[in-house]
């Protein structure tokens, strides 16, 4: 099987969805399939093996370093890779619509007949600027929903973004599939491990609450409600892992810590050793970082939307209401309850264990690359037959 796989960006751009692709990447050339991963060389591209190739597509990437949305721009020859590779595939895999790299991608497999599966992750984000707002909807209608209906298969990583668009036309009905977790990496503290020797070498206090956020320094991740959070709890030590226009580092708060550069087993250390998740966003599929943390052992807090992406995360994370407009407000609430978590976490010590093993039950990377597979083979085989027999 001969997959073209297109993303807007590689997974060392380190945006959530680029990771997400990464795995699926890694998890079908596993399974022998012939994957080609396209995206903008605007970061280094994945490391290749004799099934996995990847594609950088020559971008201008302006719109993001301007205004922090993942916007880039493909050039006329990477307009021409695209619709070569998709002619050379037997299907074709997209993240998500609103990329023109997508967009390109779709267009070529309809007049080449290569059936399309479309893996959405997002729905909505609303945005405080209402000419954002404005362009996200009408964009969403005008071409997302379009896409999704010319798809032969659309697949939603969380029951928000299914529900979002539930109207639309399908031609098969779409599935849902969770993305998954590496458990092995992502996991509590073994015994035998010091908690405090492994905060010293991240230079975190051995002792005080410590409190994770995880994500780009972006307005839809909630960061103006993290800066008020940051400035109610002096006591507290606020560590973010990620990047962005909007850097805590810039806060001169003597309480946050900043880490750009963690992946894989250091950033899993760095779940380890801290309290909490803290995650106050919006417009949100289903973050994978609140998998990781779970994974990790760690309580939850997150905006009320969020968890609704699975309803059966609920008994593990707590949702908090997003007020817009209000971050003062918004922030006070989740403040209270970070408390009444980490209060209720002091008094039992299984909850770590139970998070860990509710997440390597319920999102597994295996069972989303054999829904993945089998979703591929069918369309592929569909493609094959005869006239009059599909």
């Amino acid at each position: 099987m001969k997959l073209l796989m297109v993303t807007h960006y590689f997974d060392s751009h380190k945006g959530g969805i680029e990771l997400v692709a990464e795995k699926i990447f890694r998890g079908l050339a596993g399974r022998q399939c012939e994957v080609v991963w396209a995206a903008a060389n605007v970061s280094p591209a994945p490391v290749e093996d004799a099934c996995g190739k990847a594609l950088p597509l020559k971008t201008w990437n302006i719109v993001e370093q301007i205004t922090g949305l993942p916007f880039p721009v493909p050039g006329p020859s990477a307009l021409r890779d695209i619709c070569s590779h998709v002619g050379g595939a037997d299907i074709v895999l997209l993240h998500d619509c609103l990329y023109l790299s997508n967009i390109t991608a779709l267009l070529c497999a309809r007049f080449q007949r290569v059936p399309v599966m479309i893996v959405q992750h997002i729905g909505i984000v609303p945005y405080r600027n209402l000419l954002l707002n404005v362009i996200m909807k009408l964009s969403n209608a005008l071409i997302t929903r379009p896409m999704l209906a010319s798809a032969q298969q659309v697949a939603f990583i969380s029951q928000n973004t299914a529900r979002y668009f539930s109207s639309v036309d399908f031609r098969n009905p779409p599935v849902i599939v969770f993305n998954g977790v590496d458990t092995e990496m992502f996991r509590p503290l073994r015994v035998g491990e010091n908690k405090q020797a492994i905060r010293d070498q991240l230079g975190l206090p051995s002792e005080g609450r410590v409190v994770l956020f995880v994500g780009r320094f972006v307005e839809k991740k909630g960061i103006s409600v993290m800066r008020q959070m940051v400035g109610q709890r002096p006591d507290w030590t606020w560590v973010f892992a990620g990047w962005g226009p909007l850097d805590p580092g810039n806060w001169g708060a003597v309480n946050v810590r900043v880490f750009s550069s963690l992946r894989g087993s250091s950033m899993a250390a760095l779940y380890r050793v801290c309290d909490l998740l803290v995650l106050p966003s919006t417009g949100e599929g289903f973050p994978l970082v609140m998998q990781e943390a779970l994974a990790s052992g760690l309580p939850v807090v997150c905006g009320a939307e969020t968890l609704e992406a699975d309803p059966q995360i609920s008994t593990y994370a707590r949702g908090v209401p997003i007020y817009a407009g209000d971050d003062d407000r918004t922030a006070k609430e989740f403040l209270s309850a970070i408390d009444e978590v980490l209060d209720a976490d002091a008094e039992s010590k299984n909850k770590s264990e139970a998070r860990h093993a509710f997440a390597e039950a319920r999102y597994s990377w295996n069972n989303a690359m054999e829904q993945y597979l089998e979703i591929a083979s069918r369309l592929i085989h569909a493609v094959r037959l005869p006239r009059g027999t599909q």
